[in-house]
């Protein structure tokens, strides 16, 4: 493990920002994790993964840890269900098309979601129907001030919308090394209850299908809406969907009839992001290298050679003129650095 000093960050954003660590290290087994939070016990860290949820707005006065830890393995099965395990480095994206390759079915739906597995229950990342909540077993995570290694189950991660445990009571006390899913091995749960998945589907004459074909419509759907982030410099959705009381909904809907919106409970009612940014006038806008996306207005981009400062002051754009014309705030999803 060699640590480097200033060390450039540009191939380490999905944003393409150029930014500097004061230290960076690579590390590529828990072993390796232990020996450098030990030997840098007085040192400030920082934690960087998949680098796809992150806007760097300056350049990093820490000692910069890329969690780089690879494998994927079945730890147990049954009849109906498997047990796997990946490391916390490997990509989702392969690590998701593995598991469709082995038909174990309860991630399909979020393939292509940029980043790697050890950020998934950070998020509790989502895509059309499904979150990870939904087939997450556990997690494996060092504690970052004593090296000791906790396991977290579903329930102690408190996951909630784009929520968990990792982003409140315990954020920056511990890494997460590995995450357990139980996945089906049969009689899966097809969910293609989202119509742009049941448009993709029907576009190619697929009523039954299988977990490949459900993986290649959503593949197919995000391609088309979201750029990608080798050639053009993004993170993915920028923002949360709001989700507002019923009772406030209902006055700003009197307004705005229009306005889009899906129930989640019985008190909560949730309103698409990029449908109120678009209706802002936003899409497809650009502020020198900083924009939103063309296709997809949630997406905010870097066209070549933003700083995360102009990125960061266009979603402040965005999020002021949204709330001035529809009263409603939305958040980022992305974290701001």
């Amino acid at each position: 493990m060699e640590i480097q000093s200033n060390f450039s960050l540009k191939n380490y954003n999905t944003f393409g920002i150029e930014a500097k660590a004061r230290q960076f290290v690579a590390v590529h087994t828990v072993a390796e994790l232990k020996t450098i939070l030990e030997e840098n016990k007085n040192e400030q860290k920082f934690i960087l993964g998949g680098g796809s949820n992150m806007l760097l707005t300056q350049d990093i006065d820490a000692l910069v840890i890329h969690i780089d830890l690879k494998g994927k393995k079945i730890i147990k099965e049954d009849d109906d269900s498997v047990w796997v395990e990946s490391q916390a480095g490997e990509t989702w994206h392969d690590f998701v098309l593995w598991t469709i390759d082995n038909n174990f079915g309860g991630l399909e739906n979020m393939s292509l979601i940029p980043g790697n597995v050890g950020t998934t229950p950070v998020q509790n990342i989502g895509a059309y129907g499904t979150e990870i909540k939904d087939t997450f077993v556990s997690c494996e995570a060092m504690n970052i001030a004593s090296q000791e290694i906790k396991t977290f189950t579903n329930a102690e991660c408190k996951f909630g919308y784009r929520e968990s445990v990792f982003k409140n009571e315990v954020k920056d006390q511990y890494i997460i090394t590995a995450v357990i899913y139980k996945l089906t091995k049969r009689n899966h749960k097809i969910n293609i209850s989202y119509g742009d998945i049941m448009a993709e589907l029907a576009k190619n004459n697929i009523t039954v299908p299988t977990l490949k074909e459900v993986s290649n419509a959503v593949i197919a759907i995000r391609q088309s809406k979201l750029p990608d982030p080798k050639e053009l410099g993004n993170s993915g959705s920028f923002f949360k969907n709001p989700i507002l009381l019923k009772t406030d909904f209902e006055k700003i809907h009197q307004k705005f009839p229009e306005m889009k919106f899906y129930e989640v409970s019985e008190t909560e009612v949730k309103v698409p992001a990029g449908w109120l940014i678009e209706q802002a006038g936003f899409k497809g806008k650009r502020f020198g290298d900083a924009g939103v996306h063309k296709n997809q207005a949630l997406v905010l981009v870097n066209y070549g050679n933003a700083t995360g400062q102009e990125i960061l002051a266009v979603s402040k754009e965005v999020q002021k003129t949204v709330f001035d014309t529809f009263g409603i705030q939305i958040e980022a999803e992305v974290n701001v650095i």
